[in-house]
């Protein structure tokens, strides 16, 4: 048995058995007994141990693992203190590592590359540069100039212009109108056209917006009806004469006109007449009487100065002025995009009754659009280079727009510029041939050999056909010496002819196996004859 003793344990009797004693599963808390009291001196007894007497709190202790009663009076050295069970032991740790350098290194690998490369792409640079400035240092030394000099660019600077307005005789020539000049461009070095103002400022006074109103006929269940519609184009001042304002544009934008009425730069308006036309090279010449139109308007406007379109270069600028649309005057800017294009267009109603244009022309990205028609293709010197024509490219594909030559259209227009003016005739003081006739088309002459124009199908008797020599069987191919492509047209031109007036008209005469002959005969119209 042993003593209670809070310093030592002496053991009084020992057994010859030694005793152990199990450590229970969870710390003992003390509950009713001080925390130091240690277990009953007789572990055999069954007696409950009475606890004693209400102490002062000591610090906990813990029972001990193990008790091995010891002889000889060695003293008792309790085991080591355990700590209360927390679940599965954690696994021993090692000692923390020194934090890895990794990430550092490759950000200072980073910029020493960066630095090795924007080193060599200096060095690289300033060769590209020193060469750059010794090659072309030796050109400006070449042409006269320092090296390193500025280069000046001078852009669309105005010239005086000439004193005689286009294509017009000499005897016909006046000085009432200025002309739009050239615009001088003068570039000592590459550069990029943008500005284009001088040139618009020049030409644009030389441009006009025309008017067409025109009557279209359609049937409706075997009923006829007529209506009154108005298309618009553009159009060009080429010249003037005693009496009239002269302005080129397309056929088609005056075809069928019962009134024509130009629009000029001051936004005046004008009545005009057809002069003459082309039909077959989609040309046309209008007048303007000079009585129509005020001194302020006259003052205000131009005529235009025509270029060489056979000096065309493709790459250079070119410049588009026109009624776009109906909305007035605009101008767009492209370049020459191609020279010499073959293309073919129809205008005037139905194939088979209407104009097949075959031609070659030049090609623009210069925005060319519905109104545009009959307008001013400019080079960068402000001189007209080619006529408008939104018939060639259509709708369809953006950016390549078409305009007529102007070294092609010059003979025509000064033909048509020296034609008499003609003004519309009523029915009942219209002329009269004397004939029927037939259209021989595209189709009709590919399959019967027969040239294009007019087929004669009857000659009335004691009309001015049957007088001046005219046979069935001729073709008409000139009215007047315009181009009559189909019966319709024929009928179209004949209302701008009077009774008594006396015209050429141009025949091909023959047949197919003995071959064909051309001739010309003059007749004087006759009043269409009383049903």
């Amino acid at each position: 048995m042993y003593e209670n003793n809070y310093e030592q344990l002496t053991p009084i009797a020992p057994e010859p058995t030694p005793v152990t004693i199990t450590p229970p599963p969870t710390p003992i808390t003390p509950q009713g007994f001080n925390a130091g009291s240690p277990p009953s001196s007789d572990p055999t007894s069954s007696t409950p141990v009475t606890p004693p007497p209400v102490l002062p709190p000591l610090p906990q202790w813990r029972a001990p693992e193990d008790i091995t009663p010891c002889g000889g009076g060695h003293p008792y050295t309790p085991a080591p203190q355990s700590t209360p069970p927390q679940g599965p032991a954690a696994p021993p740790t090692s000692p923390k590592e020194k934090k890895s350098f990794g990430s550092g290194k490759k950000i200072l690998l980073a910029i020493c590359v960066g630095l090795f490369f924007g080193i060599f792409a200096g060095l690289g640079f300033q060769a590209v540069t020193t060469a750059s400035d010794m090659i072309f240092g030796s050109v400006e030394q070449a042409s006269g100039e320092a090296p390193g000099a500025v280069q000046e660019v001078r852009v669309l600077e105005a010239v005086p212009a000439p004193e005689v307005s286009n294509a017009l005789p000499a005897e016909e020539t006046t000085d009432e109108l200025k002309t739009t000049g050239l615009v001088e461009s003068t570039q000592s070095g590459l550069a990029v056209v943008t500005d284009v103002t001088h040139v618009a400022e020049a030409v644009m006074p030389a441009v006009v917006s025309v008017s067409n109103i025109y009557t279209s006929t359609f049937n409706y269940f075997g009923r006829q009806y007529n209506n009154e519609n108005e298309s618009n184009g553009s159009g060009i001042i080429v010249g003037e004469n005693e009496t009239e304002l002269l302005i080129v544009t397309n056929y088609h934008v005056v075809q069928d006109a019962t009134t024509l009425n130009i629009q000029f730069f001051d936004d005046a308006v004008a009545e005009a007449q057809v002069k003459g036309s082309q039909p077959n090279m989609d040309l046309a010449v209008v007048a303007v009487s000079l009585e129509d139109i005020s001194a302020k308007t006259l003052e205000s406007i131009a005529i235009a100065t025509l270029g060489d379109s056979d000096a065309l270069k493709v790459g250079e600028p070119a410049i588009a002025i026109g009624n776009a649309m109906g909305y007035g005057q605009s101008v767009t800017v492209g370049v020459i995009s191609a020279l010499d294009r073959e293309n073919t267009y129809h205008i005037g109603g139905y194939e088979f009754s209407g104009y097949q244009i075959d031609g070659f022309f030049i090609q623009t990205d210069a925005a060319i659009n519905p109104g545009n028609s009959g307008g001013a293709l400019l080079n960068i010197r402000g001189e007209v280079v080619g006529i408008n024509s939104s018939k060639i490219g259509g709708s369809i594909i953006e950016g390549m727009g078409y305009a007529i030559p102007i070294s092609a259209a010059k003979p025509i227009i000064e033909d048509l510029m020296v034609r008499e003016t003609r003004a519309r005739v009523d029915a009942e003081n219209q002329g009269y041939i004397g004939i029927t006739g037939v259209t021989v088309g595209d189709e009709i002459s590919e399959l019967y050999g027969l040239p294009k124009g007019v087929y004669i199908n009857k000659v009335l008797a004691d009309t001015p056909a049957e007088k001046s020599g005219i046979v069935e069987g001729d073709i008409i191919t000139h009215f007047d010496g315009v181009a009559v492509p189909s019966w319709e047209e024929l009928l179209k031109r004949m209302t701008y002819y009077r009774v008594g007036d006396e015209v050429e008209v141009s025949l091909i005469s023959g047949d197919a196996v003995s071959g064909y002959d051309e001739k010309t005969v003059t007749l004087t119209l006759a009043g269409r004859p009383t049903e």
